[in-house]
């Protein structure tokens, strides 16, 4: 478990320490869902260690979580091009810490307002608060995009551009239920299928042609 992903969790720490301060003065019934409250967010924040599979052609899953949809889509903000998009649904039991699909040097970040609909709901992807990524390799550019839900309503990114990343390593989290996307070149093999579980890091969503 990463420091900076617990360092996410400071203020809530800070707040339940102070409920269970006020529950042993009120009353020491109050403090057992002050304790679970307090487990469960260590178990949210979590960050388990992970291996990503060396293989250059493999487009790796950005979150953890449910492939949610695959569609043929424009691609409005990097590339101006139509791509194979991937969205990954969060819900508050997965992992929210987000991985590089693939190797790169990021070379685009942007944060956008917007609302905080059912990361499930249908217009999610376009009217929700978003932080928007792009990857460089020699293979393309590979946009990756952060969305809240309604119950998440911070994104942290912990990458900048110029950043070079490999492969697996964390570039940011989202803070409780959320969605992922991963945009990928029209001639990519998608190797998963809605309603799919996968990890972030380690499962492989696509290969390169």
């Amino acid at each position: 478990m990463r420091s900076q992903t617990l360092y996410e969790a400071r203020w809530i720490f800070l707040v339940l320490a102070l409920l269970g301060v006020a529950s042993v003065l009120i009353s020491l019934w109050l403090l057992l869902p002050v304790l679970l409250l307090t487990i469960y967010t260590f178990w949210f924040f979590r960050d388990p260690a992970r291996v990503s599979p060396n293989d250059p052609d493999a487009v790796l899953a950005a979150a953890d979580g449910t492939v949610a949809d695959i569609v043929e889509i424009e691609e409005p903000e990097v590339l101006h091009a139509r791509q194979k998009r991937v969205g990954i649904f969060l819900s508050v039991f997965d992992v929210h810490t987000n991985r590089a699909p693939v190797d790169g040097k990021i070379i685009y970040r942007k944060a956008h307002a917007g609302l905080c609909l059912d990361a499930r709901h249908a217009d999610c992807t376009t009217k929700n608060r978003a932080t928007t990524w792009a990857f460089q390799n020699p293979r393309g550019i590979f946009v990756v995009r952060q969305l809240t839900g309604m119950i998440a309503r911070r994104i942290v990114g912990w990458s900048k551009v110029g950043d070079e990343l490999r492969k697996g390593e964390h570039f940011g989290m989202i803070r409780f239920g959320s969605r992922t996307e991963v945009y990928l070149p029209l001639d990519a093999v998608v190797l998963v299928k809605v309603g799919d579980r996968v990890t972030g890091g380690t499962s492989i969503i696509a290969r390169l042609s």
